[in-house]
């Protein structure tokens, strides 16, 4: 008796995901973290809107949600003053990248990003087979005429950028993002993951033509809005590309609670505003926690802060481990030479009480 046949591609991918989650980290420890501040997440919750809009549509749960997504794609277009036609909702960014590279990206097909960038990026590109071509950063941040050079060295199909970055915190002004676009190879479209724009200074969200075919814009309701449990996310192109979404998305996959959510938290921008003024105070507290440490906290425009423990990879590795042990859920840049960093998610006070009290006891403990 045989068992299933996977495909020679899947058969030659390894078992891995991209991140192991803190719930795993938890069962293998047998408890619970005391602070969860590595996975980005809004430690300060959705808009009471939201809640009770999901409650309200928990009701209705025994039906599916509506597949075109019609009033939540409505409301989105009317706050980016688009049109519909110009937005795609899917299950989160992650949802959208897969689904874009899928569309995009075949086997033997160029696509190029950064060492170090977000890895569920990769994983999708791996997945379908296409051949992933990688920069270094430059200063701690996304290199884009590094990208550029190598886009047009390979034909790239897709050119991925993160603005403002993952793991880094880091971005750059709006001006730059523009002048890449006509410098682009002919073809080729930027992937342009804004997950982190709602927390942003001004300045950073680019001014693109909503029908320009040459860019693809990704947003979130997981970041500022405190979501990331419901995987909400959206995508802004040019109508001819989000057409072509529906001939292979998944067409039942946003829930008729996660709509209600979304569409009552898109809302809701009071507690945006609330939420990025607790953001920015958070940073400055760990922040100020890293000085106190003889530690370096590197500018952020994201609800995390990446802190340089001013040494290399290893000796960032062993004081994660050390905060893991004491209970502090936090992670780190895989690639060196960022690899030299820890990365901290914004808390609540009681969450970065814990902060300062573990980040000492575990560079202790690593030596330093």
């Amino acid at each position: 008796m045989t068992g299933p046949r996977l495909t020679p591609l899947a058969t030659a991918l390894p078992d891995a995901v991209p991140f192991v989650g803190p719930e795993t980290q938890e069962r293998a420890q047998g408890r619970a973290f005391r602070a969860r501040l590595g996975a980005n997440e809004s430690r300060f919750g959705p808009s009471p809107r939201a809640v009770a809009a999901m409650a309200a549509a928990a009701t209705e749960a025994w039906m599916y949600g509506d597949p075109e997504m019609h009033d939540l794609r409505a409301a989105i277009a009317a706050h980016h003053g688009v049109t519909p036609a110009h937005v795609m909702v899917g299950e989160g960014i992650d949802g959208l990248l897969g689904t874009l590279v899928r569309l995009i990206a075949g086997p033997g097909d160029a696509v190029v990003t950064s060492f170090g960038a977000y890895p569920t990026f990769n994983f999708h590109v791996a997945g379908f087979g296409a051949d992933l071509h990688r920069v270094p950063y430059r200063d701690d941040r996304e290199d884009p005429e590094a990208l550029l050079a190598k886009a047009r060295e390979v034909g790239a199909k897709l050119v991925y950028l993160a603005n403002p970055d993952n793991p880094m915190g880091s971005w750059h002004a709006a001006a730059t993002v523009e002048a890449m676009l006509p410098a682009l190879p002919e073809g080729a479209l930027l992937v342009l993951d804004e997950a982190y724009i709602d927390l942003a200074p001004e300045g950073t969200a680019p001014r693109i033509a909503p029908d320009d075919p040459r860019v693809i814009r990704l947003r979130t309701f997981s970041k500022g809005y405190g979501l990331a449990g419901l995987r909400v996310g959206y995508a802004l192109a040019a109508p001819d590309l989000i057409r072509a979404f529906d001939r292979v998305r998944n067409h039942f996959g946003m829930g008729r609670m996660a709509q209600a959510g979304a569409l009552a938290a898109l809302a809701d921008q009071d507690h945006l505003r609330h939420v990025r003024a607790q953001v920015s105070a958070a940073r400055d507290r760990i922040t100020a926690i890293a000085a106190a440490n003889g530690l370096a906290a590197l500018p952020s425009a994201t609800n995390f802060v990446a802190v340089d423990c001013g040494r290399d990879g290893r000796f960032a590795r062993a004081v994660l481990q050390g905060c893991l042990a004491r209970g502090l859920f936090i992670r780190m840049p895989g690639l060196a030479p960022l690899d030299r960093c820890i990365r901290i998610s914004a808390g609540t006070p009681a969450d970065l009480d814990v902060l300062e009290e573990v980040l000492p006891q575990a560079l202790a403990a690593a030596g330093g």
